[in-house]
């Protein structure tokens, strides 16, 4: 694989929350390769300040340069209204998704080598008019990719999803066996790609309690994720389950896989939060483009007020790094 220099962008969200907060934070630390950020100077410059924060701002126009703590390298993006702290107004949600589609876009020509997402408010995004379900699904889109896969890690643990943003109702219809099998070949092939894993070892949670309990609490086990598991086994690839998911997350049996696969958004991702929030990291897989992002919220009550914890970026900063052909930081 052909190495590259990384240059990373990162796309600040929703403006009334702590996106920017968090990109101020992050300009104080030393990194080893240019960082540029997406936003409006002004809603920077007023955020800073009520942050009491020493940060430069630097246009960006094309040109790379070498992070220096304390300055803050800005792609100029232009707010539609001006925005308070923990104040949505949907005026801004054009923002929003012009940061999303230039960001992408500037990966897909490889402008950028990573693009990592601070968080949106997707509600607002939807009042505004916007059919949007999550950054997955946009990026999904915008990349012109058949599937994309969300997978969310931390340390000692990575869980991708089978169905993403579906009410609980949907989910049962939505596991079929075609899906399922290209799910778990997505993830087999993306984990070697981006993890330089040469076995991925991916454990599948089973649907309902228990596993199905041998068809006495559901079927779908028997019926689908038994024979899509043997008929991938049997194409080489490595696979535990379908195990009940209240004890898939054990110690046990993550030590014996490099990634579990749930069936739902819930079934998985309170372990993994609960486990390392401020520390996770959200990767899209089955993307031509390095995604990373937050594993958290707008936390609209924070914005402004300097008690935004700043890890999970530099933990979505860090994992995209190490996705990079060149290596890590």
């Amino acid at each position: 694989m052909t190495k590259v220099t990384p240059r990373l962008l990162i796309s600040s969200g929703e403006p009334a929350g702590i996106g920017p907060d968090l990109c101020l934070q992050m300009a104080l630390q030393n990194w080893a390769c240019p960082v540029v950020v997406m936003g409006d100077p002004d809603l920077f410059r007023q955020r800073a300040d009520q942050l009491h924060l020493p940060i430069t701002l630097r246009s960006f126009t094309g040109q790379f340069l070498p992070h220096q703590p304390g300055t803050l390298d800005l792609w100029a993006q232009a707010l539609n209204t001006s925005c308070q702290p923990g104040q949505l107004n949907a005026a801004n949600a054009p923002y929003v998704i012009r940061m999303l589609e230039s960001g992408t876009d500037a990966c897909l020509s490889g402008q950028f080598t990573a693009l990592i997402t601070a968080p949106v408010q997707k509600s607002i995004l939807s009042d505004a008019g916007f059919n949007f379900t999550g950054h997955t699904e946009f990026l999904q889109q915008r990349c012109g990719v058949p599937q994309v896969v969300m997978m969310l890690a931390g340390p000692g643990i990575k869980v991708a999803l089978a169905t993403t943003h579906l009410p609980l109702h949907e989910v049962a219809t939505a596991i079929t066996p075609e899906l399922l099998s290209s799910v778990l070949k997505l993830i087999d092939r993306e984990m070697r790609i981006k993890f330089g894993l040469t076995q991925p070892r991916i454990a599948v949670c089973g649907l309902n309690p228990h596993a199905g309990e041998s068809g006495h609490l559901g079927h779908e086990e028997i019926d689908i994720l038994q024979p899509v598991l043997q008929q991938l086994r049997a194409q080489g690839l490595c696979l535990l389950g379908p195990l009940p998911a209240d004890t898939a997350f054990t110690p046990r049996h993550l030590q014996q896989c490099d990634v579990t696969l749930a069936m739902y958004h819930d079934q998985g991702l309170p372990v993994l939060k609960y486990a390392t929030f401020g520390q996770g990291v959200n990767i899209t897989l089955g993307l031509p483009i390095i995604r990373t992002s937050v594993d958290h919220g707008t936390a609209l009550d924070l914005a402004g007020k300097g008690g935004a914890e700043v890890g999970s970026l530099i933990a979505a900063m860090q994992s995209a790094l190490a996705m990079t052909p060149s290596g890590s930081s």
